[in-house]
């Protein structure tokens, strides 16, 4: 689906009471659900399971079953944020870089609350590491969340993790809509810079992280993301050959 239908769903299965998960699986997602069976259930979970990768849309469309553009949970945390505003919803973000300087979670909260007035902002919580394989970390956290009966949750903790811990929050919180977002609250606070508009439309924006952070993600992107790319996009082919003969 589209973002405007995605939110629209989101929105509208709120309305009824029903929570659920979003998961954006991009390509070096895909890469290590290829690899995992673990993985890959962690995707299959998801209730809302939107491509956040311009190779992901093109092998679609490659093998005849195209999806209708990218749907990036970078750009979600913006649209959906713009929606609950106008509905008076509650929203809370869980993650971020941990910067104590910075604040980045913090920051975006309140660049959200500015940019969408009506939007509640109910949490900003950046737990230090390890906080979900420390029992009293963990019960801290599921107390704040209790105590803040969020609508909508960003949980901006890196694939796989975040998705392990909104399994977990969940079982607390069945009404919640959660959606796993990666970079996505240090974009929202400026911590961290997207690429400029026409990169994102061409699929060029990974180029633009790894100029940005060559250190973390070269390993990343060139040894894992792009041979990816290369095989989902030669399957797509194969897949449509097949189909047509």
């Amino acid at each position: 689906m589209t973002e405007p239908e995605a939110v629209a769903r989101v929105m509208a299965a709120l309305e009824t009471g029903r929570g659920g998960h979003i998961v954006t699986p991009n390509v070096d997602i895909a890469a290590a659900a290829r690899k995992s069976a673990d993985l890959r259930a962690l995707i299959d979970a998801g209730d809302l399971v939107t491509a956040d990768g311009a190779p992901l849309v093109w092998a679609s469309r490659l093998a005849g079953t195209p999806l209708p553009e990218r749907v990036a949970g970078s750009d979600l945390v913006w649209s959906l944020a713009e929606a609950a505003a106008e509905r008076g919803l509650r929203l809370a973000l869980l993650g971020g870089t941990p910067d104590n300087a910075a604040r980045p979670t913090e920051r975006a909260a309140t660049v959200l609350e500015h940019r969408f007035p009506g939007l509640k902002v109910v949490g900003a919580w950046c737990p230090p590491m390890g906080f979900d394989r420390d029992d009293s970390q963990w019960r801290s956290l599921v107390a704040r969340f209790e105590a803040a009966a969020p609508d909508l949750v960003y949980a901006g903790l890196g694939f796989p993790k975040q998705e392990r811990v909104i399994a977990r929050l969940r079982e607390a919180a069945p009404r919640t809509w959660f959606l796993g977002c990666g970079a996505g609250i240090d974009f929202l606070a400026g911590y961290r810079r997207r690429a400029p508009e026409w990169m994102r439309r061409t699929g060029t924006e990974w180029t633009y992280r790894l100029a940005s952070e060559p250190g973390r993600l070269a390993r990343r992107y060139l040894r894992d993301d792009v041979p990816e790319a290369l095989r989902l996009l030669a399957e797509a082919v194969r897949a449509r050959r097949a189909g047509i003969s």
